[in-house]
């Protein structure tokens, strides 16, 4: 088990008004962040990086381009996840409030790996 504790990150205030905590390894990433009230993030998108946000607290619109070009827009609250893939996005805080998200980024291989995830746990008794 290896700990990484939040004095090893790397902490980057952007002048958007995100303040991020990214936490690095060799082939995933995970950050935490803040988003304040009326911060708008740079349309962008990703070429390899998949990209799946889950929403800690408060709600934010989620801003797209959908698989016909066109831009859409989608409040995500508390508790919901966000699979962002390589579609161009951006995300606008409209609230007077914080939110909080944890991102997860990470390098897809393209094989389907969900029964090793759902199933890969070996139980240690002589452990209890």
């Amino acid at each position: 088990m290896k700990i990484t504790k939040k004095s090893q990150c790397l902490h980057v205030d952007k002048p958007e008004g995100s303040s991020v905590d990214y936490y690095i390894f060799n082939e995933y990433e995970i950050h935490y962040n803040d988003i304040a009230p009326g911060t708008v993030q740079n349309w962008h998108h990703h070429s390899r990086i998949h990209e799946v946000l889950y929403i800690i607290d408060g709600e934010i619109e989620a801003h797209y381009v959908n698989d016909k070009g066109l831009k859409q827009k989608e409040l995500v609250t508390k508790g919901d996840v966000v699979e962002v893939g390589n579609t161009p996005h951006t995300f606008i805080n409209q609230s007077d409030v914080v939110v909080r998200m944890i991102v997860f980024r990470f390098v897809p291989t393209g094989t389907n790996q969900k029964e090793v995830i759902k199933n890969d746990k070996i139980l240690d008794p002589q452990l209890d």
